[in-house]
């Protein structure tokens, strides 16, 4: 099972280190190598305060990025550093997040649990709160002799958790415009509002212990520039340049060590900025806009959403469609800050290779839920559609076989969590519900699971959805019980635009039936196949 390359720290505490006794120190390194590669490539657990795992890890988290890339089959979309990871590594093109939006959606990924059990469905409840003893993905593996670190934005912003990281967790300070206008306008709304109404967000809990913030309220009022902007700037006067300059920093400073380092990136979140130089990659008459610009046929209407998040900003029409040129205004910003992060994610991923570190650091690159442009008359995300819900990743693993191929295998994001346990030869904890997904880097096409799940609550309503090989089901069920007030049924193989609903036609109710149980049988009946002895 020689999957990967074996390389080990000793290794590279060999590289980086010399003197008089450095012959004596090649010889046991020669032999320490050797006994750890005659162990079991996978499954090898590290005790606490022991050596740490096998390899580093450089976890790239991106906020909104949908699944449109050139090696996701977009070549309109300008993404030769993603091109490039992916060349290298595993791509996944049916992976899906546990809740189409950000908090919730992290806390799962990070946690490997789903939104039922961490009971984070919000924007304001840190897991602490439902899950106070909790063990995360960066602090198993700091519990595991890793230095681990956080920057920018892993978990969702004002909900941090100090136990993660190894040192306080950094976060960015250039501003999110770049245009000076647009940045003076910004600072005096905002001071006449702190004026009239105080601060904008309270603390209302707190943990006892540590004193994070465990409930917040809602902001009582945001300030909203523009939802896009093209500033003549560096890449480093905005948030996301600032942030790769620091990790390029901590990278050369934690280059000898074991390493779980989690770079989070804003950008292609809304507002939409990025260096002009970005959007004039792009033809703005030749962007393509949705070929689905309305709502499916015969959906419900607890489905679709108003898109609050968007209509926020300066210019956009509280209600009501947007117009052709706005709307393909803003698929041009959306691509401009998608290739404005593709190149920090290639100067991040150049400098692991400069540092001699590619061959001992797994890269997993991910976009935290998927995004609407307009499809089905909708722009955000808080849907269980397939826009939503589907988002990118990409492993990276050293030596891996297969590397360059694709898999469309079913994958959800809390499967992250066990692999890189695996991957790091770390034991996997109990209690996480995400499968190992690396019985698909030794062949992408094995079978795999049934069903991938996402859900999405509404007022009193919780919708919750099953991607099969075939089709996408969703039910919107009343918390306190009853029968569903919404159901959707979608045919890929024939609707892959999830433009009709069937859920209702006589024809289909076998089908229906046979989907409900499934979907009631929930993850645990959707496992992978074990492999054959």
């Amino acid at each position: 099972m020689a999957m990967f390359s074996c390389t080990t720290s000793v290794e590279r505490e060999d590289r980086h280190a010399a003197g008089p006794h450095s012959g004596v120190r090649c010889f046991l390194g020669v032999v320490a190598l050797m006994m750890v590669c005659a162990l079991p490539v996978l499954g090898r657990a590290a005790e606490p305060g022991k050596q740490a795992g096998r390899y580093n890890v450089l976890m790239i988290a991106v906020d909104d990025l949908r699944p449109e890339a050139g090696c996701y089959g977009v070549p309109v979309i300008k993404t030769p550093h993603i091109d490039a990871l992916a060349a290298e590594g595993l791509l996944f093109n049916r992976a899906y997040c546990q809740q189409a939006v950000c908090s919730p959606s992290r806390t799962s990924l990070l946690l490997g649990r789903r939104p039922d059990t961490t009971q984070i469905y919000d924007l304001q409840t840190h897991f602490r709160k439902t899950l106070p003893d909790v063990v995360t993905l960066p602090q198993h593996f700091k519990n595991h002799g890793y230095h681990t670190q956080g920057l920018s934005k892993i978990y969702h912003g004002g909900l941090d958790d100090p136990a993660s990281w190894s040192v306080p967790h950094w976060t960015p300070k250039k501003p999110s415009y770049g245009k000076p206008e647009t940045l003076a306008d910004i600072a005096q709304r905002r001071q006449e509002k702190q004026k009239k109404m105080g601060p904008a967000t309270q603390v209302l809990e707190r943990d006892p212990k540590t004193g994070i913030p465990l409930k917040v309220t809602a902001p009582k009022y945001r300030v909203y520039g523009p939802a896009w902007e093209d500033p003549d700037v560096p890449d480093d006067a905005l948030p996301d340049g600032e942030t790769t300059n620091h990790a390029i920093e901590i990278l050369r400073q934690i280059k000898d060590k074991r390493f779980f380092l989690a770079v989070g990136y804003l950008k292609p979140h809304l507002p939409f900025v990025a260096p002009k130089r970005y959007y004039d990659l792009y033809q703005k008459s030749e962007i393509p806009l949705a070929p689905n610009p309305f709502p499916p046929k015969d959906c419900p209407q607890i489905a679709l959403t108003d898109w609050g998040e968007l209509r926020a900003y300066m210019g956009i029409p509280a209600k009501g469609p947007l117009s052709e040129e706005m709307a393909r205004d803003l698929v041009h910003g959306y691509y401009a800050a998608t290739s404005y992060v593709d190149a920090q994610i290639g100067k991040l991923l150049a400098e692991v290779e400069r540092l001699g570190l590619k061959d001992e650091t797994i890269v997993v690159l991910w976009g935290d839920h998927g995004w609407h442009l307009g499809d089905h008359g909708l722009w955000c995300k808080h849907t269980n559609f397939e826009s939503a819900t589907r988002s990118l990743l990409i492993f990276r693993v050293p030596g891996q076989k297969n590397a360059g191929q694709k898999t469309d295998a079913l994958v959800e994001f809390v499967d992250i969590y066990p692999t890189l346990c695996e991957l790091c030869n770390l034991p996997i904890p109990e209690g996480l519900e995400g499968t190992s997904l690396v019985p698909l880097f030794e062949d992408p096409n094995r079978p795999w699971k049934k069903a991938a799940f996402s859900q999405y609550p509404r007022s009193g309503v919780m919708g919750y959805s099953m991607r099969t090989e075939r089709y996408r089901y969703t039910e919107w069920r009343p918390r306190k019980g009853g029968e569903p007030v919404g159901v959707e049924l979608y045919d890929h193989a024939e609707d892959p635009q999830e433009n009709v609903n069937l859920a209702n036609r006589p024809e289909y109710q076998n089908l229906v039936n046979e989907l409900k149980k499934q979907l009631e049988a929930g993850w645990q009946g959707a496992l992978p196949p074990k492999p054959a002895e």
